[in-house]
């Protein structure tokens, strides 16, 4: 089968596609997965590119939908020819026992998904949504699950709420459809018009130049009447967290999911607590939170924004693709 590794020191320079051995038959709980699609991330993205970032020839990607080729001894929850889509957590399969490191997170701590075959416990799958694309799928794992546990589980969304997303990657346009899909009212951000429009067609209620209007948060709480949103879906990090708490009515709940703009800075800690907002961060979520949000995607009328999709060999292309800025929500690599 082919595959992609990482050479030492990495950088987007050192993947490399090669020949390897096909995975093992699956033992007692294990199932073998044919791998057709993966999906880009800004975690991916990190550990891919910044050298010494992975050890020499792991397998990158943490994202793997695909179908069902053999089942082990003891698996009934699956069979031969469903579709299935991994989990970025493996270990976390429900409960408050939440992973605070990416040790064992495929891609990252443990080989990933830019494989054609993996043979691994069943229990880091779930289904994929009916009549989904493996690609469309493929984009549940980081993306997909972190707008959903930022909305559903942890600020507990109700139609009426309002709801602000910042940019047009994947978890903010996910959060997006989520949120209209719900009931709400979105705002939304982004440093280009021809994505706000696009933002507009996809429901949007309303679009905000970041560039031109660097005082959003003070311009979410006019378009609110002054009472401010409910939500916050912060995946800016210290740059834009001040913004979102100007943003947020007195008591919002501000998901704080991305570190885009750095990894510390200051927090005007008295604004938060004078607004007695809730400031939560969340990495993406466990299989029980996968299994929910399934659930409700096969309820909902609402497919994954793809962008682009890449073959596995240009794996290293996808990335700089990404990293140009010039994406807009999801880019799939299709296997």
């Amino acid at each position: 089968m082919k595959q992609v590794t990482i050479k030492a020191p990495g950088g987007l320079q050192n993947l490399a596609l090669a020949d390897a051995a096909e995975p093992a038959a699956p033992g007692p709980g294990e199932i073998t997965v044919r791998i057709r699609a993966s999906s880009l991330n800004y975690h991916d993205y990190r550990v891919c590119a910044v050298e010494g970032a992975l050890p020499d020839g792991r397998i990158p990607m943490a994202d793997g939908a695909g179908e069902v080729e053999a089942v082990g001894p003891g698996v009934t929850e699956f069979a031969v020819g469903d579709n299935v889509v991994s989990v970025f957590f493996p270990d976390w399969q429900e409960g408050d026992e939440r992973p605070s490191d990416f040790s064992r997170t495929p891609g990252d701590g443990i080989d990933g998904f830019a494989r054609e075959r993996v043979t691994l416990p069943a229990s880091w799958f779930t289904r994929s949504p009916e009549g989904w694309s493996h690609e469309e799928a493929a984009t549940i794992t980081t993306a997909g699950l972190t707008a959903w546990r930022a909305l559903a589980v942890d600020a507990g969304i109700k139609a009426g709420d309002t709801v602000a997303i910042l940019g047009t990657g994947g978890v903010s346009i996910y959060a997006l459809q989520l949120a209209k899909a719900m009931g709400a009212t979105v705002i939304a951000t982004s440093s280009s018009d021809a994505k706000l429009e696009r933002l507009r067609e996809l429901g949007a209620d309303h679009v905000i130049n970041y560039r031109s209007t660097p005082e959003w948060g003070a311009e979410m709480k006019r378009l609110t009447g002054g009472r401010g949103v409910d939500i916050v879906v912060e995946v800016g990090g210290p740059a834009t967290l001040s913004q979102s708490i100007v943003a947020g009515r007195p008591g919002a709940h501000i998901a704080l999911i991305g570190v885009l703009t750095g990894i510390g800075g200051e927090i005007p800690t008295a604004e938060l607590m004078r607004r007695q907002q809730r400031l939560q961060g969340l990495i993406v979520g466990s299989r029980r939170h996968q299994l929910d949000f399934v659930r409700a995607l096969d309820a909902l009328d609402l497919r994954p924004v793809i962008d682009r999709s890449f073959a596995l060999a240009e794996l290293a292309d996808a990335f700089r693709h990404q990293e140009s800025g010039a994406h807009f929500g999801k880019i799939c690599v299709a296997i």
